[in-house]
């Protein structure tokens, strides 16, 4: 497993993300968060580009540590998740989303995003997460090597 210089693995265990991933984050100079995977064999389709499914939980992804980003007592989940594809992802990207708070109700949160390659956007992104209470969960003791 490769984490970029830089990035950590989210301090949460999550056995989904575990398998797809790594899935990785890290702060900006600004106090936002930048996320980034390094695109696999295994996340490929039939033509050998990046499958749309991966994008889309990697958007899941950057939207949910988006939403709760300064809010440890918070955890969230996904109501809605919008996206718009306009590029393929290949095998051996970099592919890094940003993605920014839109707004923060009492119960709901609202971000939005891009996912990218480059200079190259692959797909947009919105969605509106939950807020919950942090509950008991699977604390990462390390990250793995």
């Amino acid at each position: 497993m490769h984490i970029p210089e830089g990035y950590q693995l989210f301090e949460w265990v999550d056995p989904f993300e575990e398998l797809v991933g790594p899935l990785c984050f890290k702060e900006d100079a600004d106090g936002g968060l930048r996320f980034v995977f390094e695109a696999q064999p295994k996340h490929a389709n039939t033509s050998g580009q990046i499958h749309g499914g991966m994008l889309m939980t990697f958007a899941d992804f950057a939207l949910c540590l988006t939403a709760i980003h300064g809010l440890p007592d918070e955890r969230c989940v996904t109501v809605s998740l919008n996206c718009e594809f306009t590029a393929p992802g290949q095998v051996g990207d970099f592919i890094e989303s940003t993605a920014e708070v839109v707004r923060r109700a009492r119960s709901l949160t609202f971000v939005r995003g891009t996912i990218a390659a480059g200079d190259r956007t692959l797909l947009n992104y919105s969605g509106i997460v939950k807020r919950l209470a942090r509950s008991d969960g699977t604390h990462r003791v390390e990250a793995p090597a």
